[in-house]
């Protein structure tokens, strides 16, 4: 049967036809989607698990048990769950184990863009490369063969185009491999030192093997096309480079891009009279064959950074592009912005306010440092907004501790953010830490974590008690605020900064667009009240504009918060009374 399918949709019907039985993963754009996908059929378990590398580690225990397992990740995430991912090369497998990474050229929605096969050449793992749907598919059911092949985990990596764009793929019956009976087997799996040391040849050996396999690979093709120019490519730059010289060149596709192949690789440049490499971000290709003695042409001409694109590819190597025309005219910025009746605006409000400075962390939160909240300094990765502030409390004493803050989500919190709390707690450092609770995994598109009381499917779940966590950690000053109250919220934070001692505050309020929230009745703007002051454009809320001097209400945004009612000085918002 044959369907259009998104590429993360494709890998989460691969991972079903495979057998795949259990699914733990953290969400992550642009990975999310591949584990929202695969909780649609019964016959795999999925859930969302803390972090990356709790996701790995439950699903190494799944396949140790005998049952095909997948964790999935952005590439952020792998980073978390290198610690795993590292030793597990030496321990191998009992049944397949597959680890989805998507990366994000472009930085479309992340705070770096790193090249996920650093990681894989590290941990000497292979890595499968898909550059449409139909491979996203097929590489998901071929890496459990590989992994069960030569005893490893794989990789299997994903970026933003492959992932978020659909093809046609075609599909087929679930084929459930018996349960690999879990064995006893210290020098296979406890990596103490000893053991390690004689699992490393292992490893070393299984490289060599795993090299020899991809020189004759079918995911490694060669086509053949006019040979004054070869391209070495691999992912969705395979694409760009069929769209810019279809037939006119020759090309080695490779599907798998770690190991690479040697024999393969020299044989396909001795067809051609000049050699090029198209890969987005490091020239991990480039490098590789640079090793093997052969003239290339790669990064001198092509950017190390963001996405690449037909045009640039064109633009580059000389081939003709008919697709995509530049606009003549420039379009205005559209910044992004907190939704209407978001919960985090009023907080952020109020710390701008008090003029403090805050460090700041992973999720739609980070967009209270654009303008004219501005009231975020730092951010750096998951759960170091908490580590950070107690190291710069540490080094500034009393100078800071009295206008510094840390934020943090719920979902963030969980993520990786208790480490740091502990560590507040334990090192006293006077810091006040605020976990911005909206009751769901905000940013990547509302799924459940550990505090929601629900889980992948929506059913109740264990549900972590914010508070009485903080409490236990350590921590006397503890408090929940309403962040649409924002005396309150003003309260609070000069209250804890003013405390001689650690402590959190929780601001706690839905997310406004979960489905479940009622909204109120939108607000109006009484043009006569209203004196133009524009102190209501401080809170950036999208549903409030100028016109004609005076503030205006879009009613079809606006979900009756009532930030803006309460700072206005002239009582010039008011209730409409009825239901935008």
């Amino acid at each position: 049967m044959k369907e259009l399918m998104l590429g993360n949709a494709a890998v989460a019907r691969g991972l079903y036809e495979a057998g795949c039985a259990v699914i733990s993963s953290y969400p992550g754009t642009p990975s999310t989607e591949i584990t929202e996908e695969a909780v649609k059929y019964d016959e795999i378990y999925c859930e969302w698990a803390p972090n990356e590398k709790v996701a790995m580690e439950a699903a190494f225990g799944a396949c140790l048990a005998g049952k095909r397992a997948f964790c999935g990740m952005k590439h952020v995430g792998l980073n978390v769950a290198a610690d795993p991912l590292y030793t597990m090369s030496y321990t191998g497998v009992n049944a397949g184990l597959v680890i989805g990474v998507a990366d994000d050229a472009g930085m479309h929605s992340s705070q770096n863009e790193q090249d996920s096969r650093h990681h894989a050449i590290a941990a000497k793992v292979p890595m499968l490369e898909p550059s449409d749907s139909a491979e996203a598919l097929a590489f998901a059911k071929l890496a459990y063969d590989l992994s069960e092949e030569f005893d490893t985990p794989v990789l299997l990596k994903m970026c933003t185009r492959v992932s978020h764009s659909q093809a046609v793929v075609e599909t087929s019956a679930r084929v459930e491999p018996p349960v690999k009976p879990y064995e006893k087997n210290i020098a296979k799996y406890v990596m103490m030192p000893g053991n390690a040391k004689r699992r490393h040849p292992v490893v070393e050996e299984r490289t060599r093997k795993l090299t020899a396999w991809a020189e004759t690979a079918p995911v490694n093709r060669v086509e053949m096309g006019g040979t004054a120019l070869g391209i070495i490519t691999a992912s969705t730059s395979y694409q760009y480079v069929k769209e810019v010289f279809g037939d006119s060149v020759s090309v080695l596709k490779l599907g798998m891009t770690n190991p690479l192949p040697v024999d393969l690789i020299k044989d396909f440049a001795a067809k051609v009279d000049k050699l090029a490499v198209v890969e987005e971000l490091d020239p991990i290709i480039e490098d590789h064959c640079r090793k093997l003695g052969l003239e290339v042409r790669g990064k001198d001409v092509l950017p190390m950074v963001d996405e690449f694109s037909q045009n640039l590819v064109a633009a580059a190597l000389g081939g003709t592009v008919h697709t995509g025309k530049a606009l003549s005219d420039a379009i205005p910025p559209r910044p992004p912005v907190m939704c209407a009746g978001c919960p985090h605006r009023g907080l952020f409000y109020t710390l701008n306010k008090n003029k403090c400075t805050v460090l700041g962390d992973i999720g739609c939160y980070t967009l209270g440092a654009v303008a004219p909240l501005a009231a975020m300094e730092m951010t750096l990765c998951m759960g170091g907004s908490l580590s950070a502030i107690h190291g710069f409390n540490k080094a500034l004493g009393g100078e800071s501790e009295g206008k510094t803050v840390a934020v943090i989500g719920d979902s963030t919190f969980m993520h990786s953010g208790m480490t740091g709390l502990a560590n507040i707690a334990y090192n006293q450092s006077n810091s006040t830490v605020i976990i911005l609770d909206n009751s769901i995994t905000g940013m990547t598109g509302h799924q459940q974590n550990p505090t929601t009381g629900y889980n992948i499917k929506g059913d109740p779940a264990g549900k972590i008690d914010l508070e009485a966590l903080c409490r236990a950690m350590g921590f006397q000053r503890v408090r929940v605020v309403d962040p649409y109250d924002l005396a309150a919220c003003d309260q609070a934070v000069k209250e804890e900064l003013a405390a001689a001692e650690p402590s959190v505050i929780i601001s706690r309020r839905p997310c406004a667009l979960l489905k479940y929230v009622k909204h109120q009745p939108p607000l109006a703007v009484d043009s006569e009240k209203c004196k133009s002051c524009k102190a209501c454009m401080k809170i950036g809320c999208p549903a409030i504009s100028m016109k004609g001097g005076k503030a205006k209400v879009d009613n079809t945004l606006c979900v009756g918060c009532g930030v803006c009612e309460q700072l206005c000085a002239f009582g010039a918002f008011h209730s409409t009374g009825k239901e935008g």
